[in-house]
């Protein structure tokens, strides 16, 4: 009885054991390569799967995620022949387990490998200048020379991205005063810009300060003028207005003799001043009319000995013939 159970329970230990070892549970997104007795019988997907006793067994695991893998930093010589330490993260994705398998050994380690040649020989085509510009362009290289190569290993190479970029401290300092001077030179453009649109605004300024000026003065001028003429004009008119008034008068009954009284009048007037104020008086020569001349020249030395006391000697008479 007792060997009876124990014989039952080894059996039951040994399903146990079996049941473990053939028994298989699949993930998400994973499958699982079965080989029986060495070689390839199929591919699991995720779920439960029973395996054939000491005959199948899990060969490889793969998962169908996307796996990012870090390119170590390496030495790349520019076109220029300047030395570049570059580094990168390369995301691969298994589309094929049994050729991820039985393709290749590593996909991975020989991904990472042929990422590095691959960047290499892409850097070393341009110039240092363009390496930081051509980011894009170096990745899509480097992706485009991946998936060509790893489409025979069941894998897809989704992208490659270059993290790090340096250049030798040397290079660096250079590059850095290069900066410096390209951000002077632009300064020193601005600047002169600035100072040469002020030039123009002053100039255009005291341009329209002139012609405010000058239009000023025109009309200070045409206004000046306006008035003189008006004032010549109103002098004319008042003039023409006098004479034709003593026109007038003059050639109404005792005009004539009115106007000889006024110019005698006159005459008498500009004798006496000169006799007050000069010793000497000229009389003209025409004395045809005497007895005219000799009342002229009675009232003209009436008024001369007048200014006598405050001379102190006679006016002294002149003939001019």
């Amino acid at each position: 009885m007792e060997q009876n159970l124990i014989a039952l329970i080894v059996i039951l230990l040994f399903v146990v054991v079996i049941l473990i070892k053939t028994a298989v549970v699949v993930p998400q997104r994973s499958e699982f390569v079965v080989e029986r007795l060495g070689k390839y019988r199929t591919t699991l997907g995720a779920g439960f799967h029973i395996l054939l006793p000491f005959m199948d067994k899990v060969a490889y695991k793969r998962s169908l995620k996307e796996e990012p893998t870090d390119i170590a930093a390496q030495t790349c010589i520019t076109a220029d022949n300047v030395t570049l330490e570059v580094d990168g993260i390369l995301y691969l994705q298994v589309i094929n387990s049994k050729m991820s398998a039985y393709g290749i050994d590593d996909y991975q380690f020989a991904a990472s490998q042929l990422a590095q040649t691959s960047l290499r020989s892409a850097i070393g085509k341009i110039s240092l200048d363009n390496t930081f510009e051509a980011r894009e362009t170096l990745n899509g290289q480097v992706v485009m020379a991946l998936d060509e190569a790893a489409a025979n290993w069941g894998v897809k190479v989704l992208r490659y991205e270059i993290k790090d970029i340096q250049p030798p401290r040397t290079v660096l300092e250079a590059m850095e005063k290069q900066m410096k001077a390209e951000r002077e030179k632009r300064a020193e453009i601005a600047r002169s810009e600035g100072e040469k649109q002020a030039i123009l605004n002053r100039a255009e300024g005291d341009r329209g300060e002139a012609i405010y000026l000058s239009e000023g003065e025109k009309i200070k001028r045409i206004n000046e003028a306006e008035g003189r003429a008006m004032e010549i004009l109103k002098v004319a008119e008042a003039t023409a207005e006098g004479i034709r008034k003593v026109a007038e008068a003059m050639a109404s009954p005792g005009g004539t003799e009115a106007a000889n009284l006024e110019v005698a009048k006159k005459y008498i007037s500009e004798f006496g001043k000169l006799a007050k104020e000069n010793n000497t008086m000229i009389i003209p020569s025409n004395l045809s009319d005497l007895s005219g001349m000799v009342a002229t020249a009675m009232a003209t030395f009436q008024h001369g000995k007048k200014g006598e006391e405050g001379s102190g000697g006679e006016p002294e008479v002149r003939f001019r013939g």
